[in-house]
């Protein structure tokens, strides 16, 4: 088994991260809203990036891994997408761009990459400063639950099996979970195994990757600290309301006068 970080395998990252219930329409609706550019920070190997790119609406995908941006990029010169969207490797906690924007997501939870308070109050000082003054910023994150967390402290979890495209092949995903409550990080060990169309298999990856996870009125004053106000809070990518049975917490917020 080889070990690899979590961004030295992007199309497997491509394979097995498929996202949440309808988070691309969500985002898409909301880009299409706002007229564009969109910014996307943590844009991953561009999978909301593109499919806003497609409506005809231009945007920026800003990742800190060099090997996601290129399988981005690959797949939006396949896409025919080139004079849409723009690719920058840079930090959220740490870039400056020239622009403004009426539109910045974070999707997929990937905030929580951020693992501590200093980060967060970081990106989100840069997402003040390139958000135009009637701008909208809208991101998502899951919603931490004791119960869960008992669930998965210390114990493996089958994350799914996943074709790869235009192949007989699949991959089955596994998770080993460990959490540190006082810091409120989780330690995820992740094993990857690719099968052939026999079942034999042709590869097996061992990865780790660190999540802080956030309460929700942790994340109130948050944003209230770093000059926003919360306009919307949803408790799935169909709009319903967030209550204390939501697994998801999507935010739109706006900025707060100084």
């Amino acid at each position: 088994m080889s070990d690899r970080s979590l961004y030295d395998w992007p199309e497997y990252y491509d394979w097995t991260s498929t996202g949440l219930d309808r988070d691309v329409t969500y985002y898409s609706e909301l880009a299409k809203q706002s007229g564009g550019p969109v910014l996307e920070l943590g844009c991953g190997t561009g999978r909301c990036s593109l499919a806003i790119a497609r409506l005809g609406i231009p945007v920026v995908g800003l990742d800190l891994s060099s090997s996601m941006l290129q399988r981005a990029r690959q797949k939006g010169e396949e896409m025919g997408l080139t004079d849409y969207v723009r690719w920058i490797e840079a930090d959220m906690t740490q870039f400056t761009l020239n622009e403004k924007f009426p539109l910045i997501i974070i999707p997929y939870r990937s905030f929580l990459h951020l693992l501590s308070v200093r980060e967060q109050i970081a990106a989100l000082k840069r997402v003040r400063q390139h958000l135009t003054e009637d701008g909208l910023f809208a991101f998502n994150i899951f919603v931490p639950h004791i119960r869960d967390f008992c669930e998965l402290d210390g114990k493996y979890s089958f994350r799914g099996t996943f074709p790869v495209p235009g192949t007989d092949e699949r991959v089955d995903l596994y998770d080993l979970t460990e959490f540190d409550h006082f810091n409120q990080v989780a330690h995820v060990i992740r094993y990857v195994e690719r099968f052939d169309g026999a079942g034999r298999s042709v590869d097996r990856i061992r990865t780790f990757f660190r999540l802080r996870y956030i309460y929700p009125t942790e994340l109130y004053h948050l944003l209230t600290l770093c000059g926003f106000k919360i306009v919307n809070r949803y408790g799935s990518f169909h709009r319903t309301p967030f209550d204390g049975r939501s697994k998801e917490l999507i935010i739109e917020a706006v900025k707060r006068p100084v």
